[in-house]
């Protein structure tokens, strides 16, 4: 099982173990082959230095609290995040609480209140494009003169950029993808399948009533991909259940029962028993088709029925 990084919020006690780190800087949503690229570089630079990584990052992000957008569209949210950086080998996950006293610092006190005092850092690591401090002021140059100024180092990493089209890994282009039903595309830019992970929660139990039950997951802060029904892969990392599935995931608005809300329901092949309260990843391998209205039950069960047949091509599994 990965070790998951020392989660640290509180800034103004950070424990003398989590301070000296090589420090890498970004909002890290979806923990993409660029971000990769950026905790590579803090990693080799710490073995050499016999110190640890650390990640910090914000919380809300940044346009959430400045209002940028209008509905959830992180890849990742901060529990899965943390999960994802422990992939990669984090030590640390600094998280900055992004508040007005933050967002009003000015670029050098940003540095010495949090990078200097509260961390330590002694090398840090961001991207070609990062900008920090008030109106976003700062920028790598910038930061390069502070470090000498207050003792730290500095290694900024060139974009990383795809092999097919030469554009930048980056998690806009990602929520492109999934927004146009694109999993595919996007875990190739992700370096894994995009996937949700949460709670098993109580649904209308509709589903086990026409024979094909399913499990309701808490989609609570992700981004909310192409609606429809996708081949998927499950793990379920606790409980007696624990395990891989391969199924078949609705994320939708269940037109034909005449509902609004969105839900993420996924029904695992081979699979008796019960998942309420266990945390399920659900990874999203392939778009089968959009969501759509069926005239009874009747037809909704025959294409469900379909669906999975697809849905086991596709993952590789033989047809029931």
């Amino acid at each position: 099982m990965v070790r998951l990084p020392e989660v640290i919020d509180d800034f103004d006690a950070v424990p003398a173990h989590a301070k000296g780190a090589v420090v890498v800087i970004g909002n890290f949503d979806g923990v993409h082959k660029g971000h990769q690229a950026l905790i590579a570089d803090a990693r080799t630079e710490a073995d050499a230095r016999g110190t640890t990584v650390g990640v910090l990052v914000f919380e809300p992000h940044p346009a959430e609290y400045f209002g940028r957008v209008s509905e959830p569209f992180r890849l990742a949210p901060l529990n899965a995040k943390v999960h994802m950086l422990g992939d990669f080998g984090v030590d640390f996950v600094y998280v900055c609480t992004f508040n007005e006293s933050v967002a009003t610092l000015s670029a050098e006190d940003f540095v010495t209140r949090v990078l200097v005092d509260a961390l330590g850092a002694r090398h840090v690591v961001v991207g070609y494009d990062f900008r920090f401090g008030h109106d976003r002021a700062g920028d790598t140059e910038m930061l390069r003169d502070l470090g000498e100024t207050y003792g730290f180092d500095l290694d900024v990493v060139s974009a990383v950029r795809t092999t097919d089209d030469g554009d930048v890994y980056s998690s806009t282009l990602i929520r492109q993808h999934l927004k146009a039903g694109r999993p595919a595309d996007a875990a190739e830019l992700l370096g894994h399948p995009w996937y949700v992970e949460g709670p098993v929660v109580e649904g209308d139990q509709r589903g086990r009533t026409i024979g094909f039950p399913t499990a309701n997951v808490s989609m609570q802060g992700y981004l909310e991909p192409r609606l429809g029904v996708y081949a998927v892969l499950v793990e379920v990392e606790d409980g007696p259940h624990e395990g891989e599935y391969l199924g078949v995931a609705n994320i939708g608005k269940r037109p034909t029962f005449n509902k609004d809300d969105v839900t993420l329901e996924v029904h695992l092949f081979d699979f008796a028993g019960d998942l309420y309260g266990t945390t399920v990843r659900v990874s999203f391998v392939e778009f089968l088709r959009a969501e759509q209205k069926f005239d009874g039950l009747d037809a909704l069960k025959a294409q469900i029925a379909a669906d999975c047949d697809e849905a086991r091509r596709i993952l590789g599994a033989d047809a029931a």
